[in-house]
Parts: C-alpha cells; structure tokens; sequence
C-alpha cells in the first residue's frame, strides 16, 4: 500500500502530535507499506527531502508558526503532495491544515481520503460560525474522519451530523516510552521530583503550577523540572522568582524526543496542568514509563486518566492542583500507580494497537473503492 501523509510538523520538531506521526509511519513501513510524508521546512538547514526510519519525508516552504504561516503552506505545499497523490492508495490529513491540501491532490482522482484532528485547535476554532461552515465541509470531503478525543468527535459529529468521526487515541510507541535508567541525578532521601512536560503557552496552564508550588514545597520535598519551552518562559520564571519557589524550580527549556525515556524515568509524578487539551500523547509518554499522571479535568485527559493511574485537579486552580500532587506524593502508591500505568498504555495505546486499527480502516476503503469500480465497469 503506498500511503501519503501530510502535516504541519514532522521531527526534528519536538511534540506529541510529531511523535505520534513518525511512530505511526514508522509502524507503516515496518509492516510492508510505502509511507510520504509532506511536511513544512521548519527549521533551517533540514533538507528538502530524506528518509527517517524508512520514511520518505518531503519538506516544503513555511512562512510562519501563527495561523497565516499554516495556510500558506497549505496551499504552498499542495503541488509536492499532488505529485506524490499519483501513485497513493491514502492520502491521509494529520490535523486542520492538511484538510485542504489532501482535497485539491485528489481532484480528478478517486483516492480515499482520511483526516485525523488532534488538538484543542479544532475544538476553539469550532466556536466561530465561519470555521464549523469550513469544518463541515472538510468533514463531508473525508472518506473516514478520525479525532484524537471524544470530545473532538462529539464536536465533529455535532458540526455535520451526517457524518461519523470515530474517537482513536493517539499511541505511543512502548518500545521506546518504557522505564529505563534515569538520566538525572538521584534526588536526596525522601525528596520527589515532579515534571512538567509543556511548551510554554497560556493554554498548557504551567502558570497555574507555578502559582501551587509553594504549597506543594511547603508540605513535601519537591524539585520541579519543566520541559519545553514558548512565550510564556520569561513570565513563568518571574512568578517563580516572586512566589519564591526559584529553587525549587528548572526550566529545561526543548529537549530532544530520544531523551525523554530517561527524563521521565528520572521522575516521581508527571503534571499537565492544561486549559485544553485533546488526548495528550506526553501523558501517554509518562504513563508508558512507569510515572502516574496528574492532570486538569478537562478535553481528552479524563479519557485516560484515573485513581488507579494518577489523579484529576480542577483547571486553572493552584489550591485543587496541590491537593492533588501533595495526595498523590504522600499516599505511598507511586510505584503501584506507575505499573498501573504502564499496563494500561499497553493494552489500550499502544502504536501497534493503533496501527492496527489504522490498517483496517485504509483496507476497508480501498474494498470498497474497487467494490465501486467493479459495478461501474459493468
């Protein structure tokens, strides 16, 4: 099967949504499949075009990370994907920007179409009247809708009611996210070390951490590492200098995806204090590593969390998030939660599970193309 993905972002850009791609073809080609991706020149000096893990990864010209550089770039890198949609059997939509282009490669063609829609984009740009009329039509052009969280699909299915978007969490591949040696060193007896694995916008809610730390520090003997890094950096770290907890508190900045494994095998709780969110891959991440979860409760991440694994504090409240941290970091179950954890990824998110299920929807629209062809042919 020759499979052509297109998306914003592919490594070395560092999320979840990347992660999730690469794993995801990665997947693909080990089982036999021709895998394109058509991604954007993001950073310089990459190459136009090379192959990762076997995938062949086609780079095209962006202008901008803001919603003006992502639809130029979708319309810029439409001809490379068009060319490339000649021999695809799938042509496959990895979120909002990809939509588009994956409609305009396949005019006058007659490849089936999947979209994918991740992230709490969808669900804020869904409120306006303007984008659910595009939305509608986006989800209507698609062979087969798929959504990160249940709640993107209610929206989805909301939008165009005719219309079915199945929910399919994103997976994680157990075979790289599993406990391994930590990477940093060993904290002193009866400390803990929380991460904080967030780039640095307002909607990931690091502020509302930063402002429960002190009454975390002051119950239980924390070290905070904060893991990404975006426009809220200098913020942050003067409200950890005014609430005092700058010692208590160390802003990594971006690091790659290959370290991660460690980092949060390095960890005794992994926080994601969001205002929204889909179905967070980096909670999957920690989950798979052995590290429970402390999450808002809110989008996608009571789908995947609960006591048995972690714990939910309500959004954007500093008090309910350190009631919950300093619960979790007293109760004497880390080690119980974490395995807990880990089994669940497995059986539920794991990346084979998911390219499974991917497999099947891409055989069942081929069936069901050639079905067609055999009765128009006579």
């Amino acid at each position: 099967m020759n499979i052509v993905m297109h998306c914003v972002y592919f490594p070395p850009e560092v999320g979840g949504l990347e992660s999730h791609i690469r794993y995801l073809c990665r997947s693909l080609v080990e089982r036999g499949h021709q895998v394109n991706v058509v991604t954007a020149l993001s950073q310089p000096g990459l190459p136009g075009h090379e192959v990762i893990d076997g995938i062949s990864v086609w780079r095209t010209w962006i202008p901008g990370r803001n919603t003006l550089g992502w639809a130029t770039y979708a319309i810029s890198s439409t001809p490379k994907l068009a060319s490339l949609a000649r021999n695809a059997d799938i042509l496959h939509a990895q979120d909002i920007a990809s939509v588009l282009p994956c409609i305009i490669a396949n005019l006058g063609r007659k490849i089936p179409i999947v979209t994918t829609y991740h992230t709490s984009h969808f669900l804020k740009r869904a409120e306006s009247r303007l984008w659910r009329r595009l939305f509608r039509t986006f989800l209507r052009k698609a062979d087969h809708n798929l959504a990160a969280s249940t709640e993107i699909a209610s929206v989805g299915n909301n939008i165009a009611p005719q219309v079915d978007v199945e929910p399919l969490t994103n997976g994680v591949d157990t075979s790289v996210f599993q406990k391994t040696d930590p990477i940093l060193p060993h904290l002193e007896e009866g400390q803990y070390r929380l991460i904080i694995p967030r780039r640095l916008f307002s909607k990931n809610g690091v502020e509302y951490f930063v402002r429960a730390l002190p009454m975390i520090r002051d119950a239980v003997n924390v070290e905070a590492i904060v893991i990404g890094d975006g426009p809220e950096r200098s913020k942050l770290e003067s409200l950890a200098g005014k609430l005092g907890v700058t010692d208590h508190l160390k802003f990594m900045g971006v690091c790659p995806h290959d370290k991660m494994p460690g980092l949060l095998s390095s960890s005794d709780l992994a926080i994601f204090p969001s205002l929204m969110e889909a179905t967070s891959i980096a909670a999957l991440e920690s989950m798979a590593c052995e590290v429970p979860v402390a999450a808002s409760r809110i989008g996608g991440l009571p789908e995947i969390l609960d006591h048995e694994v972690g714990a939910l504090f309500e959004p954007a409240d500093p008090e309910s998030l350190a009631e919950t941290v300093i619960s979790l970091l007293k109760g004497g179950q880390l080690r119980k939660l974490g395995l807990e954890a880990r089994k669940r990824v497995v059986e539920r998110w794991s990346n084979e599970r998911l390219t499974d299920r991917h497999l099947e929807i891409y055989e069942d629209l081929l069936a069901r193309r050639h079905s067609v062809d055999r009765v128009a042919q006579g």
